[in-house]
């Protein structure tokens, strides 16, 4: 079974493809066939002016025909195309939706925070961790961050906030907006088990790499603090050399930085692991559950 998701972001837009391979035992396998990731920045048009202009519909539609026609050369037998923050606060983000249908035939559904954390959740990394801790999933991109937490084999938690790297690239997170996660973390997010986080989206699966960590193993906060004093003080030009990033990825991982290590900081966590999952992996997942339902 093939299986595809679009995630379309603030930050970028990703189509990944998946075959499921189901033994007559043990759990379906999930064999990624691609990953298709476009910078739309759609963010950067949205915060500021509060709608998507024409520059950027425009590459919408385009990736979309591409996305459609990528779906159709793997074979793919079912799909879902979610939109998130920007497309959210986007005054014309239905208008879009409707010309991607039309020209496209892509159907994108417009998620709510609290559904972008479920997905995130979707990918079920804590169940097979260690039960003597609580775990707390922290996704975040350009428009907003999702935190859940999951305990003793339930999510106890979830929660959406207009947090995110191209906001406050524009200067458009408020000491309000700061005030309301830190309150949530210290009076929602509490246990007796000692806490670890997991870590999503492309700046911590970059930062991850960067820190040269083994896969499977956590990262520490104290390195996102090291990592985050050497960026911020280099220009996006010096980051892009000195660490051989892309300029989408320069200018917004000291945001997703300093939002890691805020939340890190006010839930008390001094380790986070990185496997790599992301809204795209949520959604196959997601898909194939209710499918099997």
């Amino acid at each position: 079974m093939k299986i595809a998701a679009i995630d379309i972001g603030s930050n970028a837009a990703r189509l990944l493809i998946n075959e499921v391979r189901e033994p007559k035992k043990g759990k379906p396998e999930f064999v990624k066939l691609n990953l298709l990731r476009i910078p739309f920045r759609l963010g950067f048009d949205v915060f500021s002016i509060g709608e998507i202009g024409a520059e950027r519909k425009k590459m919408v539609i385009n990736t979309m025909k591409v996305f459609a026609q990528l779906m159709e050369i793997y074979g793919v037998e079912h799909y879902r195309a979610c939109a998130t923050s920007a497309m959210r606060d986007a005054k014309n983000g239905k208008e879009i939706i409707d010309l991607v249908k039309k020209e496209a035939g892509i159907e994108i559904e417009i998620i709510s925070g609290d559904e972008e954390a479920t997905l995130i959740y979707e990918n079920h990394v804590a169940e097979g961790l260690d039960k003597n801790y609580g775990y707390l999933y922290i996704d975040v991109g350009g428009g907003s961050t999702e935190l859940t937490y999951y305990e003793n084999g339930k999510m106890k938690y979830e929660h959406s906030f207009n947090i995110g790297t191209i906001r406050l690239l524009n200067n458009l997170v408020t000491k309000e907006n700061w005030e309301e996660l830190k309150t949530e973390i210290k009076t929602k997010i509490v246990s007796k088990k000692p806490m670890v986080a997991i870590g999503s989206g492309g700046n911590i699966n970059k930062v991850f790499s960067m820190s040269k960590t083994k896969d499977g193993k956590p990262m520490s906060a104290n390195m996102l603090k090291t990592f985050y004093k050497d960026l911020k003080d280099l220009t996006v030009e010096e980051r892009m050399l000195k660490h051989n990033l892309r300029e989408d990825r320069a200018d917004v991982i000291v945001p997703a930085l300093e939002i890691f290590n805020k939340v890190l900081g006010w839930a008390e966590i001094s380790q986070i692991f990185v496997p790599k999952i992301s809204v795209a992996d949520g959604l196959i997942h997601s898909i194939y559950n209710q499918l099997k339902k």
